[in-house]
């Protein structure tokens, strides 16, 4: 798949997920501003390469700031941080790598100009490197839970796109494929927002994995007629208890699956756990504007005059949840000690 976050030392170029399947191409962004404004645009969506993204975001500072004093170059870091910080709230590893990224400069900070700079950019290539590896490790543990022959149904992307590279969900997926253990992928459109018919689709043609796109309101129907034998997803943000966040239709799917009797899957690294917060009432849910709702390809489905609600993400409770799937192993009873013996101890 063509890359889709290219470093290279002070620019960073990100394929413009907006425009796919019809269009490749690329925002440069040489200041931690122009980093921010594509994850807060949805240029790049997906918690892990949003989060690759902000390393990235906070090493263009550093070359910003060249030149400075050492307290001017930590100022500058410090500031972009906080703003790429806010781009957006829901998904916790664009907090988490930024906040990896601060505490390496407060540590260089007594360098020279140019070996900070460089020193993050290592940084932040670690952090796009580990996430792969962590995708890869993701479809290892996970294919034992696919089942052989099976007709796998996912929500939203959260495939390479989605990710440094490979895929959480697609990447149980891409491995399953690769063993030969599953027949095909039902891809969810994902309204409003169409990561599911845009972008799933797009990858899985790619790879020649056979896809087909469905509307979310006929994921019922397919599973009453048993044409679904498992649901994978990703995560945005997991509590401490595993209730998990990820794109707002992911809660239906969930309660679909489970009176359905189908396993529910969700593939995510342990970087996307926050175990500070104790269930998913404590998750921020990201409000987006009503126009990505009311209005299709530049024209307005829905009357002037009538409200519009766009919550960005559900919590899916983890009573719901088969498994959760990280790189560091599975929990398979999802529950706060497992979560705690599998991805760390609970700060609670």
């Amino acid at each position: 798949m063509t890359g889709h976050i290219i470093w290279s030392r002070g620019l960073l170029r990100l394929l413009d997920q907006r425009l796919l399947p019809d269009r490749i191409e690329y925002v440069e962004c040489r200041t931690p501003q122009e980093a921010a404004a594509a994850i807060r645009n949805m240029v790049v969506r997906g918690a892990p390469a949003i989060g690759v993204t902000a390393a990235y975001g906070v090493a263009l500072a550093a070359f910003c700031a060249e030149g400075g004093s050492a307290g001017s170059r930590l100022a500058a870091v410090l500031s972009a941080g906080e703003e790429l910080k806010r781009a957006r709230p829901t998904a916790v590893n664009l907090a988490w790598a930024v906040e990896r990224m601060v505490a390496r400069a407060r540590e260089a900070v007594d360098g020279g100009a140019g070996a900070l700079a460089d020193l993050l950019s290592g940084e932040a290539e670690a952090i796009h490197a580990e996430d792969i590896a962590s995708c890869r490790a993701i479809g290892a543990n996970g294919l034992p839970l696919m089942p052989e022959g099976g007709r796998v149904l996912t929500h939203c992307n959260a495939g390479a796109l989605a990710t440094g590279g490979y895929g959480t969900a697609l990447g149980l997926v891409r491995a399953a494929r690769e063993a030969g253990r599953i027949k095909m992928v039902y891809a969810d459109e994902t309204r409003p927002y169409l990561q599911g018919a845009r972008l799933t689709a797009w990858e899985l043609v790619e790879d020649e994995i056979p896809v087909t796109v469905l509307c979310d309101d006929m994921a019922a129907s397919l599973m009453a007629k048993g044409r679904v034998d498992v649901v994978v997803v990703g995560a945005d943000r997991i509590a401490a208890n595993g209730d998990t966040a990820n794109k707002i239709g992911t809660y239906g799917v969930a309660v679909l699956a489970r009176h359905h009797r189908i396993p529910f899957l969700v593939a995510a690294p342990s970087s996307t756990f926050d175990l500070s917060i104790p269930s998913g009432k404590g998750i921020p849910i990201e409000e987006r504007t009503p126009d990505e709702v009311a209005v299709i390809a530049g024209r307005r489905m829905v009357p002037r005059g009538a409200a519009v609600i766009h919550p960005a993400f559900d919590v899916t409770p983890a009573s719901l949840i088969t498994a959760i799937v990280t790189e560091r192993g599975v929990i398979s009873e999802v529950t706060d000690a497992n979560v705690a013996r599998v991805v760390g101890r609970s700060s609670r």
